[in-house]
């Protein structure tokens, strides 16, 4: 008796015939809504602070900290990871992301202690995406300086 399974072709008809259709439509319009939902957020932020006389520079940094302890709070209460199941990509805006990445490992482990549990565990998500983050971001400096350098005079 041989395995109804036994070439690839067999297997992957076998997959499609049992893995849910994903409603990419429905997915990419709430992840669009739900992002510029957060961007217009954060640009209201930042029209009232330069409204009340604050520099765009300065205006920038008082909306990434709010940015950041929105979703620290919501994420605390649980309803940042609901955020992110109905809007997917959508909630990732990338400072409110990295915010739910700090926070979540460090609500999770909690129970483990303060030292071995939040302080270790705080970093698992967000340490890779800063050591690759930070080590693109050099890697395309360089290239940048390469490509850009109209002629480099040495004294």
């Amino acid at each position: 008796m041989g395995n109804p399974l036994s070439t690839n072709k067999d297997y992957q008809n076998y997959v499609d015939a049992k893995s849910p259709n994903s409603p990419i439509f429905k997915n990419c319009f709430n992840a669009f809504w739900v992002g510029g939902l957060i961007c217009a957020v954060g640009q209201l932020i930042s029209s009232y602070c330069t409204y009340r006389g604050l520099s765009i520079e300065a205006a920038g940094s008082v909306v990434s900290i709010i940015l950041i302890f929105l979703s620290a709070f919501l994420t605390s209460l649980n309803v940042f990871n609901k955020i992110g199941k109905f809007a997917g990509a959508g909630s990732l805006v990338p400072i409110t992301g990295f915010a739910n990445s700090i926070v979540s490992p460090a609500m999770e482990y909690k129970s483990e202690g303060y030292v071995m549990g939040v302080g270790a565990k705080m970093f698992t998500v967000a340490g890779p995406v800063l050591v690759y983050g930070i080590s693109t971001s050099i890697l395309v400096g360089i290239v940048y300086l390469i490509f850009n350098t109209q002629s480099i005079t040495l004294v």
